[in-house]
């Protein structure tokens, strides 16, 4: 059996609900897609958003909605994935193959502590397990994902987005199974955790003789860490082969351009810094933070108060001190739970700093009242890294971008929708198509591009951008970036660029601030730091980040 692939596609289709569509012509989203993947191997899959990749990983593990229409054949271990009855899809789905999705809400109860999540999985599939030898397996499992035994009682809402994530990964780790799919499961990690559990899950690929089916738009990690790449375009698979032939002799004209724009990124763009540096020589500070603390207090439970257990401390932003110049742009740059998000919130005065001050414009934040800060707002904006976070799906897109204005009652009506209808045309979506869309109806390029828009509406100074390209494919990633510098230049702005792609960071930014523990353990010019690391977490990261080799 070893001899033969673990799993066998074969002219798969997929087509969501094939009924409703008025002219009953059938729109495959997965178009006659066929690849082997074999045990102990790691396959990597790329292509834009909307390509199919996501619908290929959830046909497999038959995840797909009910009206659904599904052709062709999808063998595990030789038997057809689509003629499991219930009980047997229930026990390949954990056992032999395990999902990880991009986003670890979707697998997480926020009632549930993570323990039980690991718990209650194992005791499904595995009843015979007692609720101790459970919980030592849930142990060992969260450690190989860095989780330590401390934090086994706690809510998906006090860890961090790639806490979460790695919780995740552990939970499709617990049944040891033969395939994981992963969908975009380092979206949300920074460089060294994405590098340190892709290492795991494809040394435990070799040693289990596992396969992992590696769903990713970040072609450098997908190069140095998987055996062959597929690429996917428009539902079909338009190139297929080992890392080292797609990546420096590719055939078709799409995987040409997606390498053409992900190589774009891995330079550094040295006329941008030229001319940024050129600005910033003046070195007036519009942000100066000072001595800026950020504390929580996990409270210990009942049991935990009689056992005298003291509540812990959590330190997210730790006595800091940063200045960043006006017309520059300042990349901070950490591991996930390093306080960067945290920072920005605070920054925002979206949560007060437990001490310290946040000087914007030569006026600290803490000591005014909600009311003026309210007012401050349209001064200091954010884009988010997922547009949801800021798009309310029963607003068009004109509405949504008007919205600020109206708010901070800037202008009339005729005045404001001029200026949408303006903003709009400045990002590259034209007024006449968009302006009375919903976010539903866009591409995740096109709703970060409203964000950014709605986020430029009110003529702010300073702009936080918090991972704005990290869910974005390659191409799409570099046009959104090109376009936030075309902005800068043009509305003369100052970004606070927090990311954990260094390559991203490196492109974009003047100077670079690294974060580790709530502190900044290095601040300089962007290329100084990546040539002459100092401190040796920034090494670290460096080290961590995977490459193209030129």
């Amino acid at each position: 059996m070893m001899n033969s692939p673990l799993l066998e596609i074969k002219n798969l289709q997929v087509a969501y609900d094939a009924t409703n569509n008025d002219e009953n012509v059938i729109i495959w989203v997965v178009n006659n897609v066929s690849f082997d993947l074999n045990y102990g191997e790691v396959l990597g899959l790329v292509g834009e958003s909307g390509c199919g990749k996501s619908t290929l990983g959830r046909a497999i593990i038959r995840l797909l909605p009910e009206k659904s229409k599904v052709e062709g054949v999808a063998n595990f271990q030789g038997k057809g994935i689509f003629t499991y009855d219930n009980q047997a899809l229930r026990q390949f789905r954990g056992e032999a193959v395990a999902l990880v999705f991009q986003d670890p809400m979707t697998r997480l109860n926020p009632l549930m502590t993570i323990g039980d999540h690991c718990i209650e999985t194992l005791k499904a599939h595995q009843p015979q397990l007692s609720t101790k030898e459970a919980k030592e397996k849930a142990l060992s499992t969260l450690a190989t994902v860095k989780i330590s035994p401390d934090r086994f009682n706690q809510y998906p809402h006090e860890f961090s987005g790639g806490m979460r994530q790695r919780v995740a990964i552990a939970l499709a780790l617990l049944l040891e199974p033969k395939l994981i799919v992963a969908d975009e499961p380092t979206t949300s990690l920074d460089v060294t955790i994405a590098s340190e559990i892709l290492d795991e899950l494809t040394a435990l690929c070799r040693d289990r003789d596992m396969a992992l089916l590696l769903i990713s738009h970040d072609l450098a990690m997908v190069g140095k860490y998987c055996d062959r790449i597929g690429v996917m375009y428009q539902g079909k698979m338009v190139e297929i082969g080992k890392v080292e032939e797609v990546m420096y002799s590719p055939n078709h004209k799409y995987t040409k351009s997606l390498l053409a724009a992900a190589f774009h990124l891995h330079k550094s763009s040295e006329v941008v810094i030229e001319e940024s540096h050129n600005k910033t020589q003046e070195k007036i500070p519009l942000l100066s933070l000072k001595n800026l603390k950020q504390y929580y207090s996990l409270e210990t439970n009942f049991i935990e108060q009689i056992l005298g257990k003291k509540s812990q401390i959590i330190k997210a932003v730790d006595d800091l001190n940063l200045e960043i110049w006006a017309g520059e742009i300042l990349g901070l740059v950490g591991e996930s739970g390093c306080g960067k998000s945290t920072l920005s919130r605070t920054i925002l005065q979206l949560i007060r700093a437990t001490s310290g001050e946040v000087n914007f414009d030569n006026q600290d934040l803490t000591t005014l009242a909600e009311r003026e800060i309210r007012a401050l707002r349209k001064e200091i904006q954010m884009i988010f890294q997922d547009p949801h976070a800021c798009l309310n799906p029963m607003m068009t897109v004109g509405e949504s971008i008007i919205e600020p204005l109206l708010i901070h009652e800037l202008g009339n009506n005729q005045e404001n929708q001029q200026r949408v209808e303006a903003m709009l045309n400045r990002v590259g979506l034209n007024p006449q198509e968009y302006y009375n869309r919903y976010p539903k109806e866009l591409s995740g390029g096109q709703q970060q591009r409203v964000a950014i828009a709605r986020a430029l509406i009110t003529n702010p100074k300073l702009v936080i951008c918090d991972e704005p390209v990290s869910m974005l494919d390659a191409t799409i990633q570099a046009q959104v970036l090109d376009l936030i510098l075309e902005l800068k230049k043009e509305f003369n702005l100052t970004y606070l660029f927090i990311t954990h792609d260094l390559s991203v960071a490196r492109f974009l930014c003047d100077r670079i601030a690294i974060m580790n523990g709530g502190k900044i353990v290095e601040l300089g010019e962007t290329e100084t730091v990546f040539n002459h690391p100092q401190h040796h977490y920034t090494k670290t990261l460096l080290a961590s980040a995977p490459k193209f080799s030129f």
